[in-house]
């Protein structure tokens, strides 16, 4: 745990906590989406209509068995030092970029979609900052390995 910079502990301990809210409000909900829904966790039909909810339900099986994976894997090798951990980290980290943009466009573009009633609110506060840390994520872990690769040199 010696010579970790402060940068390193910027991205794993939001990870870890990404993934645990993962793994609440996305992995249960793949299993029993209307439980998703009690747990507040994901928005009813009612709120989103049939075709909102079965999208909001892909995002969740998607997360279950590709991203919510990758991103444990990539912590702990990036916990490790593996440069692989690096390599399955940024991976994770593109989804972590790719799926608030995706949901922040769909709540945009359904604003006036009849039967859609949901308050985007939340949204705009949390998932911004979600995307951001995964950019500077990205960006980090690509800056780490350039150091590493002309420091071999």
């Amino acid at each position: 745990m010696k010579n970790r910079a402060l940068d390193y502990w910027f991205l794993q301990t939001p990870g870890w906590l990404l993934l645990a809210y993962l793994v609440y409000a996305q992995a249960i909900p793949a299993f029993d989406y209307e439980l998703g829904v009690r747990m507040g966790t994901q928005e009813s039909a009612e709120q989103i209509t049939e075709v909102g909810a079965a999208f909001w339900y892909g995002f969740a099986f998607a997360d279950l068995v590709v991203y919510i994976p990758l991103l444990a894997i990539g912590l702990i090798g990036h916990w490790r030092r593996h440069p692989w951990g690096r390599v399955v980290f940024a991976a994770a980290l593109g989804i972590t970029v790719y799926w608030p943009v995706v949901v922040l466009a769909a709540a945009v573009d359904a604003r006036d979609a009849s039967g859609w009633v949901i308050d985007e609110t939340p949204f705009w506060i949390v998932l911004p900052i979600i995307a951001a840390w995964a950019i500077w994520g990205l960006l980090r872990i690509a800056h780490t390995e350039s150091l590493a690769q002309f420091s071999e040199t």
